[in-house]
This record gives structure tokens, C-alpha cells and sequence, in this order.
């Protein structure tokens, strides 16, 4: 089976989550994108130069500029040294990186916006004239976008009336175009950092549910996984240090422990403090507690995301195109545990009479859903017919909305929505149409393309 080209009228949609809708001065997100690799190598500078990027090198945690041991390549010069992203050309004034000789070092200065509107000069504390890139982030732009009420849409009536097979036609391209946007996605990080570096920031921003995404992929891109591995017995304390959870706030004195737990942790992570501690105006890593389930904690996260590296030799092979088994990679996921984490819901939380899964079953599908499956189909088309034998998960909120939306209510689709991939083919009809319109579903042209294609039914598929 061969994956068909990109629907046209379907379009890329935000990079992260709905509840961690980007704002404009938001460095953090701008940074997370800029590393990933979204906005290319090849760029021209504010004099004209061409410049490329030939390693990214890698992301500074403490004071100083933002990403370090880079090498670019300038008029076919190379040049190795620091990379600084500020919002603003003026941020590199204003910073104070002009008289910083921790600055003294960079190569490349990138900026998101001139509000100046000209010619600016970007320079060290000796006056050495630093080259500049204003990025341009067509096609990215970390915009805020409302989110749609949870009301029926007017393709209610439309979608109801859609024949069996025009029904699974549009269900199966939305998927389609949703599986090969992530691939496209993971591929720009493999290209950039290696294939291991891509699974494991894939693997973090699955961690992350929809709430903390972007927290978790900045931590797995501020801790490399090569770095990790170098460091298997120091690994666990630095994901939490650098994460900001072992900040002194510890289990009570009854908890004896949480207590020694965090102990262990903070013996190795305080020769690592200094240099992780960032200095302005680096921002820390944040992180939302909104809503979230003790299951869900972010530390629990965390918790997962260490495990995995510890298990990472016996759980990379299982993610070769031609070795994987949805059985196999599950059930690997699933069996991980923990001596701590396995009994504790949180740092400071007394012990569990039950065990607590590291990850569950639902967690282990969403993580080949929209990881696994997208990278590896695209090496392996037959995975697409495992792919679409998956059961639908527990819904998310954000897609209850977008049945609500598109089929009245969760009990009208029970019946429509069975598979996986009918939820992520659901969840991608709700980015491309419903998340960008703001008239309220008035001037929304689904409806009206849905009606022209039941008049014309395409033929039946075999995706079910």
C-alpha cells in the first residue's frame, strides 16, 4: 500500500498542543522549534551572506548564549561557537549580551522580528559585528488560536448523511495526511539530531500529554539522549533537576521514603545544579497542573521518561522498521517499572497500596499512534493495516470537542468512531477546519465540501 499525497485543502496545524497554545513572546517555544530543525539549515543574513547550518550543537542550561558548540557555515566559511535566538533584534542590546564577554563567542545571531523595521548591528563587546538572521516563520507561527465551542457545527446534517464509504474515504485521508505530518515532523528532527534523538523527543512529547508537550520536549532536548546514555547511573536525577523538581520542597518527616528517594537524587544532581541553573533571560522549564490526574503528574512523567533510557538497549531495537511488533513494543512499554515510582504518585506522596503502571495501555497506544506508526509506515506501508486494527483509546478533551462538533455527541458517534485512526482522523478534520475558523462554523467551508462529496461518493476502502 503506498500513503497518497497531502489532501490540499488539509493543512499543517500547530506544532504543540491546544492547551499550550504558543504565544507571541513565548522564547521557550521559539527556541524548542528552532532546534528541532522547523525552520531549516539554509538561511541569508541581513547583509545577504548565505548561511547554513552544519551542527546545532547543543542547548546551553545555564547562563550565556542559548545553544553552544554550533558550527555554521558563512560565504563557505566555517565558523564554530554559539548560537543566541532572541524575539527581537533589539533583545541583544536590551539582554545586554552587546557588553557580556560570555557573548564574545557567537557565531550567528537569530531574531523572530525587526520592530525597528532597519538595518541593525548586531556586536560583541569588542565591536565585532555578529551576523544576523531574521527568521522567517511562515507556515510556523506559534499563534494563539481560540478554541471552539463544544456545540454541534452545521456539518452535522452534511456528515449524518454521508454513505458508509464516503464516510471511511474522508475518515481515512484526514488520517493519512495526520500520519504523514508527523512523520514529516519526526524526520526533521533525525535529520538534524539522529534517529535515537528523534525517538526520544517523540517519546518525551507523547509523555507529555496535551497539557505539558512543549515542557517535556525542551527537557528531552536540553538532556540529549547520547548524553544520558554516557551517564545511565546519573540520568534519573538529572531529568528531575533539570526539570526544577528537586527544588528543596521535600516528603514530610513521616515519609521516610519519599524522603530518601529525593536524597539520592539531590547527591548527584547539586554537582550538576550550577551549570543547569539558567541565568537571564533563559527561562526554566514550567509546567501545568491544571486538571492533571496524580497518575498524570508531571513528575510521574518524568518518572517514565527516565525509565525508558534506563531500558532504552532492549527498547530501540523493537523501533526498526522491519522488527517492529505492536504486540511486542506494547508490551515492552507497559512492563517497565520502577522501585519508587511503581508504589508513589509524586516525590512527596506516601506510598501506593496498589501498584501504579509507569505506563499504561492507553499511554503505550497514543505513543505508537502518533509516533510509532506515522515513522514507520512510511518505511513499512503494510504497518498501516496494524495501524488500522487499533481500538479507539479513552478520549481526550480535546477530541470530545471535536466530536461534539462534527457528530452532536460522543453517544451519536460510538457507532462512527471505533478505530484509532478514526480518532486521529476526527481530531485532524477538527485542526483544519474547526480550530481555524473564527466565524462560529458561518463561514466554515467543510460543510458545503462535505455535501459535494456525498453527492459523489468515492469508492469503498478497505482501511476498516
Amino acid at each position: 500500500m503506498q500513503i497518497p499525497a497531502s489532501p490540499s485543502r488539509l493543512q499543517e496545524p500547530e506544532l504543540f498542543s491546544e492547551n499550550e497554545r504558543i504565544l507571541p513572546g513565548s522564547e521557550l517555544a521559539w527556541q524548542s522549534r528552532w532546534f528541532a530543525g522547523h525552520f531549516g539549515r539554509e538561511f541569508i543574513t541581513s547583509r545577504g551572506e548565505p548561511v547554513r547550518i552544519i551542527q546545532f550543537g547543543w542547548w546551553n542550561h545555564g547562563a550565556g548564549p542559548d545553544f553552544r558548540d554550533c558550527v555554521i557555515e558563512i560565504n563557505g566559511a566555517s565558523r564554530s561557537g554559539s548560537i543566541e535566538l532572541d524575539l527581537d533584534v533589539r533583545d541583544w542590546e536590551t539582554h545586554g549580551h552587546a557588553s557580556n564577554p560570555a557573548y564574545d563567542g557567537v557565531v550567528l545571531h537569530l531574531c523572530l522580528h525587526n520592530s525597528g523595521n532597519g538595518e541593525w548591528f548586531t556586536r560583541t563587546s569588542s565591536h565585532r559585528e555578529i551576523p544576523t538572521v531574521q527568521l522567517d516563520a511562515t507556515g510556523i507561527s506559534p499563534r494563539a488560536v481560540p478554541v471552539p465551542k463544544a456545540h454541534p457545527g452545521r456539518c452535522l446534517a452534511s456528515l449524518r448523511s454521508l454513505p458508509e464509504t464516503a464516510w471511511l474515504h474522508l475518515l481515512r485521508e484526514a488520517a493519512l495526511f495526520r500520519l504523514a505530518r508527523k512523520a514529516r515532523h519526526w524526520h526533521q528532527v533525525a535529520s538534524v539530531h539522529g534517529e535515537d534523538q528523534a525517538w526520544w523527543q517523540g517519546m518525551a512529547a507523547a509523555l507529555g500529554y496535551s497539557r505539558n508537550q512543549l515542557a517535556m520536549t525542551v527537557l528531552s532536548q536540553r538532556l540529549p539522549l547520547r548524553w544520558l546514555l554516557k551517564r545511565p547511573l546519573e540520568t534519573e536525577a538529572l531529568l528531575f533537576g533539570a526539570a526544577g523538581f528537586l527544588d528543596g520542597r521535600g516528603a514530610g518527616p513521616e515519609n521516610h521514603e519519599s524522603r530518601h528517594y529525593a536524597r539520592r537524587l539531590w547527591e548527584t544532581w547539586w554537582r550538576y545544579r550550577a551549570a543547569f541553573s539558567p541565568g537571564e533571560p533563559h527561562a526554566p522549564i514550567t509546567w501545568n497542573l491544571t486538571g492533571t490526574r496524580p497518575a498524570n503528574h508531571p513528575q510521574r512523567r518524568v518518572a517514565a521518561l527516565a525509565t525508558i533510557a534506563s531500558t532504552w538497549r532492549r527498547i530501540r531495537p523493537l523501533l526498526n522498521p522491519a522488527a517492529f511488533h505492536p504486540k511486542r513494543f506494547k508490551a515492552a512499554l507497559t512492563s517497565l517499572t520502577h522501585p519508587f515510582w511503581s508504589h508513589h504518585y509524586t516525590l512527596t506522596a506516601s506510598p501506593s497500596h496498589k501498584p501504579i503502571a509507569i505506563l499504561g495501555g492507553g499511554r503505550a497506544s497514543e505513543i505508537m499512534a502518533n509516533l510509532c506508526y506515522p515513522v514507520l509506515i512510511r518505511a513499512q506501508p503494510d504497518l498501516w493495516n496494524d495501524y488500522a486494527r487499533l481500538p479507539a483509546t479513552a478520549p481526550s478533551e480535546a477530541l470530545r470537542r471535536a466530536t461534539i462538533r462534527l457528530l452532536g455527541s460522543e453517544a451519536a458517534a460510538a457507532g462512527r468512531i471505533t478505530r484509532l485512526w478514526h480518532q486521529q482522523a476526527i481530531l485532524q478534520i477538527y485542526d483544519d477546519f474547526c480550530r481555524r475558523d473564527t466565524s462560529d462554523c458561518a463561514a466554515c467551508p467543510f460543510p458545503e465540501q462535505t455535501a459535494a462529496s456525498a453527492d459523489s461518493p468515492p469508492h469503498a476502502t478497505t482501511a476498516d
